[in-house]
């Protein structure tokens, strides 16, 4: 009988440590290293606070930070959900019409161009400082990637399969529906990811500009009172409301695309 010293597939996946642990171990580890670098290095907590320092900063202040949360979030949730409605028939647009292609696309792009935060003040100025020109902010910041990633991915349907749907009676419509569109969901799902952390940058960004509400205006308003812990509470609490939005938007995928292979070249589909 012949003994194998060699791990067998079932083993190393026994073995095998889930990917978010790495994640979390590094987090820690930087936090507790940060945590030792102030303590013992003598830096005053006005250049940078201690993460137990910002910790109760943010346990202190949990009314007024959840507060102005609920109001950034509603910036963010209504800018990106207006990148969405606009960008995917924009993208599926350019891809259906030639016109559209030459004349809509590379103003798009143009348009790319212009620094986000120098339009801010000039949608400030013309809608105002309420919560329509906050999302209007992260829209205009957050809908390029969809429309991109949605151009890429109704492109990247095979040609072959294309004609053969034509040969078989297939109409322009029912080609988009069951060959292009399902093809093109995964990019159009990294374009999502994407933008919702572009989204909570353009929020940030008008509030920035002008405000009374939300997480940047108390960012503001904290680093003019010399409250660096507060500042860096607002920061983790607009990380933390990014992470969520971004995996919320990833476990959408999982269960949108439970037919995509995964990783390790295994369906996770049945």
């Amino acid at each position: 009988m012949k003994l194998s010293l060699t791990p067998t597939d079932a083993d190393e996946r026994r073995l095998e440590i889930p990917g978010y642990l790495y994640s979390i171990a590094a987090v820690v580890a930087l936090t507790l290293l940060w945590e030792a670098f102030v303590r013992y290095g003598a830096i005053s907590p006005l250049l940078l606070p201690a993460p137990s320092q910002i910790l109760l900063s943010m346990i202190k202040n949990f009314s007024l930070i959840m507060y102005m949360s609920v109001v950034t979030l509603l910036e963010i949730l209504l800018g990106f959900g207006l990148a969405v409605v606009v960008g995917l028939p924009l993208g599926a647009l350019i891809v259906f019409s030639r016109v559209a292609r030459l004349t809509v696309y590379p103003i798009l792009v143009g348009l790319q161009t212009i620094p986000k935060p120098a339009l801010a003040p000039i949608i400030i100025v013309w809608i105002g400082t309420g919560l329509t020109s906050k999302a209007l902010i992260a829209f205009a910041i957050a809908f390029f990637p969809i429309v991109v990633d949605t151009v890429i991915g109704l492109k990247s349907a095979q040609i072959e399969t294309i004609y053969l749907a034509r040969s078989m009676g297939a109409n322009i419509f029912q080609i988009y529906r069951y060959i292009r569109f399902p093809n093109a969901l995964p990019a159009i799902f990294g374009g999502l990811k994407v933008a919702s952390t572009l989204a909570v940058v353009g929020a940030i960004v008008g509030e920035f500009v002008s405000a009374d509400k939300g997480l940047g205006y108390l960012v503001l308003v904290a680093n003019g009172d010399l409250d660096t812990k507060l500042v860096f509470a607002c920061v983790l609490m607009l990380t933390l409301m990014g992470l969520v939005f971004y995996y919320a938007i990833e476990g959408l995928e999982a269960l949108v695309l439970h037919w995509r292979v995964s990783d390790d070249g295994t369906g996770s589909g049945h």
